[in-house]
């Protein structure tokens, strides 16, 4: 439940920092717009988008299990199931061809982690908020949130792993924020200690990558430091892109759809509209990762 403190804080997230630092009219248009004939805010929905939501959705179901029975319904049996919301258009998919090769990828994902359950044979821990979120600096009004993948209990230390699977085919980079802001969401928001944060390549690793504890005191400073400029953009209305004239690869897309090239295909669960750019451009082979 969202207080009325809450519902007037600026809300800030691992995505919404990314599309802010790439390019803040890109952050305006995915994260503060909303189309003046629905009220809602709209996403641009692709093909590697489309993959690691059907993927994820299978993955989350599973942490709704006890963990002898996390694989007494197939994963596949879930994913086509899964992969029925984001079928075609409504996935951004541009073709038969183009739809069967990243739904073969989402198989193979899920087959990799049926023969190699690792964590998910372990038990989970799984926080009682729909959307966790803390008061990152409550002088400035400012409220981290986000959705951690899972968290394996670690029993001997009564601790907890952060994993985060990847549906792409890059490494994430050394100075993503990503891990760093489920660290403190996790620290902040349940009652475990984080021992461990891994990333779990699902393209082509067998089990979760470890990585080194980021510094939590440093984390949250080179977090709230972005989240106040973010905080200042949207004070002043200012989200300038850095390419003023033709505009970046982060907010180009998003402004084909404002300029009525985009198909709207769903509307999410989130009220958010939901459209599509039919051009071939959107699906080169070089996607990178999503979630």
């Amino acid at each position: 439940m969202v207080t009325e403190d809450e519902y007037n804080a600026v809300w800030i997230s691992h995505s919404s920092i990314s599309d802010f630092l790439k390019c803040p009219r890109a952050y305006f248009l995915k994260n503060v717009y909303k189309d003046p004939q629905t009220g809602h805010k709209i996403q641009l929905m692709t093909p590697p988008l489309a993959l690691g939501q059907a993927v994820h959705e299978v993955l989350e179901s599973l942490s709704r299990l006890p963990k002898d029975r996390r694989f007494d319904e197939s994963l596949i049996t879930k994913f086509e199931k899964a992969w029925q919301k984001i079928s075609g258009e409504k996935g951004g998919f541009v073709g038969d061809e183009v739809e069967n090769r990243y739904k073969n990828r989402g198989r193979e994902m899920l087959e990799r982690v049926a023969k190699n359950p690792g964590p998910f044979k372990n038990l989970a821990v799984k926080m009682k908020m729909d959307l966790p979120h803390f008061w990152l600096s409550k002088k400035d009004n400012i409220i981290l949130c986000g959705k951690i993948d899972w968290l394996e209990y670690l029993p001997n230390k009564n601790g907890v792993h952060i994993i985060d699977f990847k549906t792409g085919r890059s490494n994430e980079e050394s100075q993503s924020l990503q891990l760093p802001i489920y660290y403190l969401l996790a620290q902040n928001c349940q009652n475990y200690s984080v021992l461990k944060v891994s990333y779990w390549y699902l393209d082509h690793a067998d089990e979760p990558e470890n990585v080194s504890l980021p510094d939590l005191e440093k984390a949250r400073e080179k977090i709230l430091k972005i989240a106040k400029e973010i905080k200042l953009a949207r004070q002043l209305e200012r989200f300038e892109c850095p390419d003023r004239e033709e505009g970046c690869s982060a907010c180009r897309p998003m402004e084909a759809v404002l300029r009525g090239e985009g198909r709207l295909v769903n509307v999410d669960e989130f009220n958010r509209d939901i459209y599509v750019l039919p051009q071939p451009s959107l699906d080169d082979g070089r996607e990178s990762t999503i979630f």
